[in-house]
């Protein structure tokens, strides 16, 4: 067994500074020693910022280097199946951040193209990571709550994000729900049927845009359990995350993060800070730890715990929400 893997990362943006640091500081094992960005200077500030020795602005600059054993894919999500190909082809392992694409057939050319290299490849879903909900994963594999009856998700974001971006992301259902019909399927399941409601009541600009900033969504899952994810795109005190699961013994639930844990009580009312306000400051700890996981699989030389399948699936359901939506009707994950 390899006692290092070798790794080059692609794009420096927000998620790629945190898997740089990450890689560079907390990971046992990882030795990142490249980063590339088609933003020179956002790749070098990043090289200098964690002592990083190469810089690029090609990404194939990692491919050719034969010394690099893996590579960590935070670029833009129109890149990422191309890139995943063009990695898979080189022989190198990869971590690619969500979703692989919005379209089937593109990601299942990605997907052919690493079984026939051979090589590992995870998806970053980070939430499955987050100790709040593994713990509730571990209630319903333990039967602490029965037989699992209702799921509901909770996931509003503090402010919408530019329109720029909304124009490129794929939509509300692949940029952001995505992860929600993610928590769905680790938590209860596949999923057999979504009826999608949705609208825009946050920024006009959005829909302009072609797009949504508020949804409900019903999911039915094959084992017969219910499933609602109620997302916005601005909860005006702060970033929403909360899970629970209702089952025939009981319910396990999480409720938001908080900076502190502190009450204030006077005669006029009993109040506490708002919750914390960006996903990185919420989900840090999970970055963390799916970095460390796709480290540790590589040098154990074990299954991926969040592969191929786990990257399509939540698409199947995505393409299901939108057609739900603009159809108004429910849609069977068959259908899709």
């Amino acid at each position: 067994m390899s006692k290092t893997i070798r790794l080059g990362l692609v794009g420096t943006g927000r998620i790629g500074q945190i898997h740089a640091r990450t890689l560079k500081q907390t990971v046992p094992g990882a030795e990142l020693v490249a980063v590339t960005d088609v933003n020179l200077d956002s790749a070098r500030s990043c090289a200098a910022a964690y002592g990083i020795g190469q810089v690029a602005d090609d990404y194939r600059r990692l491919l050719d280097d034969k010394t690099i054993e893996a590579v960590v894919i935070c670029s833009s999500t129109d890149t990422h199946a191309p890139f995943i190909t063009q990695a898979a082809e080189a022989g190198k392992h990869i971590f690619c951040e969500k979703p692989i694409a919005a379209d089937l057939d593109i990601i299942d050319a990605a997907l052919s193209a690493v079984e026939r290299a051979g090589v590992k490849l995870m998806l970053g879903f980070n939430r499955r990571f987050d100790a709040n909900h593994q713990r509730i994963k571990r209630a319903i594999e333990g039967g602490e709550i029965g037989t699992p009856h209702l799921l509901h998700i909770i996931s509003r974001d503090p402010s919408p994000p530019p329109v720029e971006y909304v124009r490129v992301s794929g939509g509300m259902f692949f940029d952001m729900t995505i992860h929600d019909f993610d928590m769905a399927r680790f938590l209860l399941g596949e999923v057999d049927e979504v009826y999608a409601a949705a609208g825009v009541m946050v920024d006009p600009r959005i829909g302009e845009a072609g797009d949504i900033d508020t949804a409900v969504v019903t999911l039915k899952f094959k084992n017969g359990a219910v499933g609602t994810i109620d997302n916005s795109r601005q909860a005006v005190y702060g970033y929403d995350q909360r899970v629970e699961v209702f089952g025939s013994k009981g319910s396990a639930r999480s409720d938001n993060l908080y900076p502190n844990a502190v009450t204030f009580s006077t005669a006029q009312t009993v109040s506490r800070d708002l919750p914390l306000n960006f996903f990185l400051e919420r989900y840090l700890p999970s970055y963390q730890a799916e970095m460390e996981a796709f480290v540790r699989a590589l040098l154990d030389d074990k299954p991926m715990p969040v592969g191929g399948t786990d990257g399509r699936a939540p698409v199947v359901i995505a393409i299901a929400a939108l057609r739900s939506y603009r159809e108004n009707r429910p849609v069977k994950i068959a259908e899709v």
